[in-house]
């Protein structure tokens, strides 16, 4: 059995992947390292924590003494990189822990990696041929688009956040192991994503739990801020195609040519809590949720649009999105609401 290293996989998207990867796969024993931030959440892999597939180390990627251990002890021949700082806020208020869990802890992977499967710079192991290491990353690294255009694999890169910054440097560290090293390495960029297991501060969730709990929903600057939604199961489903069918050194963006700005979000969530969950059975005095879409001062470096082509892992790889913004915010909010059927405030 193949064992693969998934980092942060406690998190959002990891957490979505390895339900995913295991469900779909039985030739692979994951070996999920996360630290277990405020971000994670291990009750998402309750149906697997028992699954001999299946292993949890609680752990930091910057620990190379660790990361080198789990190499040598499970024979890890391949790494879906997913851990990492993500939120832009947090990123402004303070950037250290995002240069160094973004940066550093990706340079520390990358270095073990090089290690267990090489025995010197373009020249692996014996039966260590095909390993590989899958960084997965944002869309957020090309920077701001207009009203036109999309981001391409071949988009310059223009981070304007710390956070962007801090994915753009690691993008730039597993591209130069590939070049330098040789390195079996794959990038992929995606758009937001959305689903299930994310964290309530981001916006969609952020939505959701203010609107239950009859307080103010925040919306920044005008609204207008557009970007192009990702349903989570999708972007699994493109991960996995990258894991085994991309070129070695490409990249891969992955988009759900869902584009909606904030205000849009807002209203769309608000109209199906008031369908699912009226505000009256909840013990809300305000007529409609929509009433409490409330607009505060932009936050800095706050990018207008973005948007992907995913011309690339569509036509290379036969990628597909299966969910459109209808159906996926719908599974969404049902989860949602599920999730916090008693939480009043």
């Amino acid at each position: 059995m193949t064992s693969l290293l998934v980092t942060g996989g406690a998190g959002f998207i990891g957490s979505n992947f390895i339900l995913y990867f295991l469900e779909k796969y039985s030739n692979y024993r994951l070996i999920n390292l996360d630290k277990l931030t405020y971000a994670a959440d291990l009750s998402y892999l309750k149906s697997v924590e028992n699954d001999p597939r299946y292993v949890f180390i609680q752990g930091d990627i910057r620990d190379a003494a660790l990361v080198q251990k789990l190499f040598r002890d499970y024979d890890i021949r391949g790494v879906l990189h997913f851990a990492a700082e993500s939120h832009v806020d947090n990123s402004i208020r303070g950037p250290e822990i995002f240069i160094e869990t973004n940066i550093k802890g990706t340079f520390t992977l990358l270095e073990a990696a090089r290690a267990h499967w090489f025995e010197s710079p373009q020249k692996p192991r014996a039966g260590y041929e095909h390993c590989r290491f899958h960084h997965v990353s944002t869309d957020e690294v090309y920077g701001s688009l207009g009203e036109t255009g999309f981001f391409r694999e071949d988009t310059p890169y223009a981070p304007n956040s710390p956070y962007s910054a801090s994915k753009a440097g690691s993008d730039f560290l597993v591209r130069a192991w590939h070049h330098t090293y040789g390195l079996n390495t794959v990038i992929t960029n995606c758009s937001n994503n959305y689903g299930p297991h994310q964290h309530a501060e981001k916006l969609i969730p952020t939505i959701i739990r203010k609107a239950l709990a009859g307080e103010p929903i925040p919306i920044y600057g005008d609204g207008k801020n557009v970007r192009d939604w990702l349903y989570v199961r999708d972007h699994c489903s493109g991960l996995d195609l990258a894991f085994h069918k991309g070129k070695a050194g490409e990249t891969y963006n992955i988009g759900g040519r869902n584009e909606r700005n904030n205000l849009e979000i807002a209203h769309t969530i608000t109209a199906l809590l008031q369908e699912l969950a009226p505000p009256s059975s909840r013990g809300l005095t305000v007529a409609h949720y929509r009433d409490l879409i409330t607009f505060v001062p932009d936050r800095p470096g706050h990018d207008r649009r973005y948007a992907i082509d995913a011309t690339k892992i569509e036509t290379e790889l036969g990628w597909r999105a299966n969910e459109n913004f209808e159906t996926g915010i719908r599974k969404t909010v049902a989860w949602y609401l599920e999730r916090w059927a008693d939480k009043k405030s």
